[in-house]
């Protein structure tokens, strides 16, 4: 769903992001019951926004400010309400939907503002699809314990293993080429970033399944026949994307060619 804006360009990429990321809270809102709250729901889009927007200006200073400003939003709005019991759970779904779909997500966007962009959001988001696609394959072949079994049954340790061995070494491969010549292009490195997107990819899979296991439901959604929801489909985006983009931002750095404060007055 991401592949066809990331070819198309930085701007599309960035809108597609953003688009997900609405998408994916509405899910969640309305599967937690948090669209109840009316003020609040419109405090986590107005972040999100905001988060689009330090994104489009290359504006990485605001980008990291934006959680702790919403945070506090949101606590000072649920004040106002003047409904003290059961403030600390809607501050918390607030908090946890930006995290989640605003603040995580948007780190996928940030990384269009870097000239090779493309190849690697095409890696990330390749390699995020076949570790779960190892990981079913692995748990059918090998998998007998299972790791979580009230949270996901079917998630094995045979299954996670294979995984991270077949991601790792994926992601290691063809980062050789995606990264030639850069900081991240050595064998540790590439293998850290190899098994930086199989582990988080399998927790944020996890940390969705253990959502809705909490609320008790099947799926965040029905967008996507056969899927469930959007929700359903990117969760194990959720935590690669801030986990890959600050390990390859510590080695390499992103946009750092490019101009800064587009809109507000950066160099």
């Amino acid at each position: 769903l991401l592949l066809g804006p990331v070819l198309l360009g930085a701007a599309w990429t960035i809108l597609a992001v953003a688009i997900l990321s609405v998408l994916c809270y509405r899910e969640f809102a309305r599967a937690t019951g948090f669209f109840r709250y009316r003020s609040l729901s419109i405090v986590v889009v107005l972040g999100i926004i905001a988060t689009t927007f330090a994104i489009v200006d290359h504006w990485y200073g605001f980008f990291v400010a934006i959680p702790p400003l919403t945070m506090v939003l949101l606590a000072m709005v649920a004040i106002l309400r003047d409904e003290p019991r059961g403030y600390t759970q809607r501050v918390g779904l607030g908090v946890i939907g930006f995290l989640l779909f605003g603040h995580c997500l948007g780190h996928l966007g940030y990384m269009a503002n870097d000239a090779d962009f493309r190849p690697i959001v095409m890696l990330i988001i390749l390699t995020v699809e076949l570790n779960d696609v190892f990981a079913y394959i692995a748990g059918k072949t090998f998998g007998h314990r299972k790791i979580t079994p009230q949270t996901s049954p079917n998630k094995t340790l045979g299954g996670a293993l294979g995984a991270l061995v077949l991601t790792t070494t994926l992601v290691s491969t063809v980062g050789h080429f995606v990264f030639a010549g850069s900081g991240v292009d050595t064998p540790v490195k590439l293998i850290g970033l190899g098994l930086i997107v199989s582990v988080a990819g399998q927790f944020g899979d996890l940390m969705v399944s253990s959502i809705k296991r909490d609320i008790g439901i099947k799926d965040m959604g029905a967008s996507i026949p056969g899927h469930g929801g959007l929700l359903d489909r990117f969760d194990s985006m959720l935590l690669v994307a801030p986990a890959v983009f600050h390990y390859i931002a510590f080695f390499r750095g992103f946009g750092l060619d490019q101009p800064t404060r587009i809109f507000t007055g950066g160099g």
